[in-house]
C-alpha cells in the first residue's frame, strides 16, 4: 500500500466530512436536523469504502480523483462557481431546517436518498469504465478514446451521475430553495464540458469522430 497516497485520502476525507458537517449544522443550529445526518451518512460511507476499493485496486485512479489543480483558466472559473454554489445549498438548507421555511414532507428526502444511491452506483460504473478519469481537465499520456458501456450512449456518463448527485441532495435535506439553488449546476457543468471537448478535441486522437458517433453530451435525447 502506497502510505503517502493513504494519509492523502484520509486527510482529504477527514476534512471534507467536517467541512459538510459544519455548513450544514452550524446554520441549523442544532444536531436534530436528521436530514443532515442522512446526508452525510449515503455521502460519506459509501464515498470510504470507493476510496479503500481504489486504493487496492486501482491507486493511480484514486490519485487522479484526489488530485484537483486545474490548469486551464477556465475550469478555475468552474471550480469557483461551483464553491459558491455548494456553499449556498448547504446554508440554506440548514437556515430553513432552523427558521421552518418550507417544510417537505419526509417522503422528498426518501426519494432524494434512492436517487443519490443510484446515482453513486453510476459513478462508480463510470469509475470502472475510465481508468484515465481524473478531476481535473487534461489529455494524459497514453490516453484513448472510451466508448463502450455509458461512454457509448453519452459523451460524459461521470457528469450524467454527478448531476443526479447534486440535485439529489437537497431533496435529502428536505430544502426545495436548496434545490432551486443547485440548479445552477447546469449551465456551471455546461461550460465545463464545452472548454474540456476542446481540449480532447485538440489533444486526443479520435476524439472529434467519437463525438460524431455519440451525439449525446449527458443525459440521453435531452442535452
Amino acid at each position: 500500500m502506497d502510505a503517502k497516497l493513504f494519509c492523502q485520502a484520509i486527510v482529504k476525507f477527514i476534512s471534507g466530512l467536517i467541512m459538510v458537517g459544519v455548513l450544514i449544522f452550524l446554520p441549523a443550529g442544532s444536531f436534530a436536523y436528521w436530514q443532515g445526518w442522512l446526508l452525510m451518512g449515503i455521502l460519506f460511507v459509501p464515498m470510504f469504502i470507493a476510496g479503500l476499493v481504489m486504493m487496492k485496486k486501482s491507486p493511480e485512479l484514486l490519485r487522479k480523483r484526489l488530485n484537483v489543480k486545474e490548469e486551464e483558466k477556465e475550469q478555475k472559473t468552474v471550480i469557483l462557481l461551483s464553491g459558491i454554489m455548494f456553499l449556498a445549498a448547504f446554508i440554506v438548507a440548514g437556515l430553513n431546517f432552523r427558521f421552518g421555511w418550507i417544510v417537505l414532507p419526509d417522503w422528498i428526502s426518501y426519494t432524494g436518498v434512492a436517487i443519490f444511491l443510484a446515482a453513486y452506483a453510476l459513478y462508480a460504473e463510470v469509475l470502472r469504465e475510465n481508468a484515465y478519469l481524473s478531476r481535473t481537465v487534461e489529455v494524459q499520456q497514453d490516453q484513448k478514446v472510451i466508448d463502450t458501456g455509458l461512454y457509448g450512449v453519452v459523451r460524459h456518463p461521470m457528469y450524467m451521475s454527478t448531476l443526479l448527485l447534486f440535485l439529489s441532495m437537497p431533496l435529502v435535506l428536505g430544502s426545495v430553495i436548496s434545490f432551486v439553488i443547485t440548479l445552477a449546476y447546469i449551465p456551471i457543468i455546461a461550460k465545463r464540458i464545452e472548454n474540456e471537448e476542446k481540449v480532447l478535441e485538440d489533444g486526443l486522437p479520435g476524439y472529434a469522430e467519437y463525438k460524431n458517433r455519440v451525439k449525446w453530451k449527458v443525459v440521453p435525447f435531452i442535452w
